[in-house]
């Protein structure tokens, strides 16, 4: 399984390089990944650099917002006071981080939001995503003595020989206030999942 299957603009991202890899490679490796997109960012001047940290010149980051690298922000970003982003983050064009909002190791393309109070670990979030306030992309298994991620997709049992991964979510997926994903799901482009709903793909 391909994470580039499931998002249109990957293959022209920078992340193409990376097109043969599951969605739990990219964010296994993402503290790598996204050091070596920092450091083709240094010698651009439409980017602001600090340590592992590249934030493009159109983007907003709010006083009180925690920022941990490696991590990009893309053009036209907007981080809000109380986000939190770490491990790894790579964020495409016009992403939106609301207040308390945490981002760990995960990569989102352009146009997709965590309204706020959300929490998304390890995953990929394809293009025009949007998580409602209070909703979950949750990246451990803390209820199975087993902790690797196994999930069933398309008919097959797809074991990630990860014990961290959260989700791939296709272009244009909706998440309503307070659902939650549990580890280890794909869901195709344009999925709703209302509000208070639960995806458990195990």
């Amino acid at each position: 399984m391909r994470a580039a299957d499931h998002i249109d603009r990957f293959a022209q991202s920078p992340l193409a390089r990376w097109s043969e890899a599951p969605p739990w490679a990219l964010t296994s490796m993402s503290r790598a990944i996204v050091a070596e997109l920092v450091a083709e960012l240094k010698d651009r001047a439409d980017y602001r650099i600090e340590g592992d940290i590249a934030v493009h010149v159109t983007a907003t980051v709010e006083a009180a917002a925690i920022l941990k690298g490696p991590a990009v922000i893309g053009a036209h970003g907007f981080i809000a006071a109380g986000a939190y982003v770490r491990d790894g983050c790579w964020l495409d064009d016009n992403c939106i981080l609301g207040p308390g909002a945490e981002l760990k190791s995960s990569f989102m393309f352009a146009g997709s939001k965590l309204a706020h109070f959300n929490f998304v670990g390890d995953s990929v979030l394809g293009a025009g995503v949007n998580l409602e306030a209070g909703s979950i992309i949750a990246n451990y298994r803390n209820e199975k003595a087993d902790k690797r991620i196994r999930f069933h997709h398309d008919g097959r049992l797809i074991d990630t020989g990860v014990d961290k991964f959260g989700a791939l979510l296709a272009d244009g997926v909706r998440l309503g206030a307070n659902a939650v994903v549990a580890p280890g799901a794909v869901l195709p482009r344009g999925t709703l999942v209302p509000r208070l709903g639960l995806v458990d793909q195990a």
